[in-house]
This record gives C-alpha cells, structure tokens and sequence, in this order.
C-alpha cells in the first residue's frame, strides 16, 4: 500500500472505539483534521488525498459521530471537555508529539482545549469556519442559546437542526450557483443517517446545550492565541450563515501576522472549494513548518 493511500483504522480510548482515517508518511509534518457538527472525518476525505503526499494526516471521529462508538447519554458524558478529553487521549495514543490543527465547527473547542494546553506540541492552527470569538455568532444561533437556557420549552425548535433538510441547507447555504453541483449527495445523506441512529437525537440535544460553555473558554483561548503566537491560517466560507465571517476577521485581533481568506463558499467550504484551501494549506504549512 502506498503512503498516500487513505488507511481506516479504530484505536480503543477510554474503553471507545474511536474511528479514524490516516494517511501520509508518520514522517512528514502531521496535521489533525477535527471535524464539526453534523458531520464527521468523510468530510476531510478529499483534503486527506490531496495532502498526503507532503504531510501525515488524522482525522477522528467524535464520540457519537460517524464510525465512533455512540455510548447513550447515561452511558458517556457528552460535553465538549469529554470530547476534547478522548481526542487528545487518541493524540497520546498515536504518540504525535508535534502536529498543526485543522479546525472546523464543533472541532474548534475540542482542538483549542487541546491547543491551549499543549502549545509547545501545536505547529500550527488552520480554522475553517472553526469559532473562537462570540463575533461569530449568527441567528442560527439565537434558538440554540435559547435552549440551553431553557431546555424544555426550546427543545422543539432546535430538533428542527437534526432534520435532513437542516442537513441539506448547511452544505449548500452560501454556495454560488456554479458551485452547487460540486456537492456530493452522499455528504449530507451520510451525515444525515448517523443523525437518525436511535437515541443520537439525545446525543445531539445534550451536546447543543452543552456548547454554551464553550464560550467561558473564548477568554483562555484568546490568551493562548496572544502569548504563544501559533501559526494561523484561515479559509473561510464568507457566505456562512452559521458561523459568520466576523468570526474569522475577529482573529485579527490577536493574530496581526495570521493568513486569512475568505472564500465564496458557504459551512461546508471543503465540498465546494476544496483545491482552493488544499493550495493555501499547502502554500502555508510550506512556509512556516
């Protein structure tokens, strides 16, 4: 088998299987590739063949997400500290002493809990609409930090998130109409299947409510940004009507020398701008690693 050849593999964390894919030579520069909400590491599966001739990529499936174990919520505490917990015990597993970090929606505050603890093994940080400033924050939002307020009375409204047209909006939201047709159906069917496993729809809501703490974080991760100085490139979908291009020009504050692009794309800018941000990944890790 070659070394650019994407490998599936499954490593037992914590007593889990986490699921993931690898490819590239352990040699080379690694990259961790984390994955957001609905989704899961299909989504790096072209950015994965089309890196891995210079670089050793990994990209997990979360706790309850794609080929991972999927405990029930009496079984597994869902919270984004727990699955930053598991991601970084993988990270140790695999004994990758140093490696950059690809950011993307709900793996923005997993990879920053796990950035910010470890700055001396981050090489770099690339955030894809991956949040880390409450400038990102869109309407999209407005339901969901109303739910964690109020579990009860909003759980309604926010289950309408894990229907397959919510699934289907967020991969073509944004997209140019010339774009469209760059979107593989089986993106968001796939992500759409793990969404209807029986009890994932408890998995989700726990973890909906659970991301407000992610916003007592923003501080550390600032700090962390300010102090250490990693590395920074952004490739962001301007059109994003999830995370909102103020999140990404937000890094600015801290980043005076961080690389940002804002791409004519939507959430899902991978599916529809793919060999844009693999050549600014490629032009970016060549520069600074």
């Amino acid at each position: 088998m070659s070394p650019f050849d994407t490998r599936y593999k499954t490593a037992k964390v914590n007593g889990l299987d986490i699921f993931y894919r690898e490819a590239g030579d352990p040699s080379r520069p690694t990259l961790l590739l984390l994955h957001g909400f609905p989704s899961s590491s299909h989504m790096f599966r072209n950015l994965i063949a089309s890196l891995a001739d210079e670089y050793h990529l990994i990209a997990p499936d979360h706790v309850g997400y794609g080929r991972s174990s999927m405990p029930s919520v009496t079984e597994f505490k869902y919270s984004f500290d727990t699955l930053a917990e598991v991601t970084e015990a993988l990270v140790d597993q695999l004994e990758l002493e140093r490696f950059a970090v690809y950011i993307h929606d709900y793996g923005a505050p997993i990879g920053l809990r796990i950035a910010s603890r470890n700055p001396e093994r981050i090489t770099a940080l690339i955030s894809q609409s991956g949040n880390a400033y409450v400038e990102g924050f869109t309407p999209f939002w407005d339901i969901l930090f109303a739910h964690a307020k109020d579990r009860p009375a909003n759980e309604a409204g926010v289950r309408r998130y894990l229907t397959k047209e919510t699934t289907h909006w967020q991969y073509t939201h944004g997209v140019p109409v010339d774009r469209l047709d760059r979107i593989a159906p089986e993106t968001w069917l796939l992500d759409q299947a793990g969404l209807d496993r029986p009890d994932n729809d408890a998995i989700q809501l726990q973890l909906f409510w659970d991301y407000q703490f992610n916003l007592d974080g923003y501080p550390a991760f600032q700090e962390y940004f300010r102090t250490h100085q990693p590395p920074l490139l952004v490739t962001w979908g301007k059109n994003d009507k999830i995370f909102g291009a103020a999140g990404a020009e937000a890094f600015r504050q801290d980043f005076p020398d961080g690389e940002i692009h804002l791409l004519d794309a939507g959430h899902f800018a991978l599916e529809t701008h793919g060999p844009e941000i693999s050549d600014h990944i490629r032009s970016f890790l060549g520069r600074v690693l």
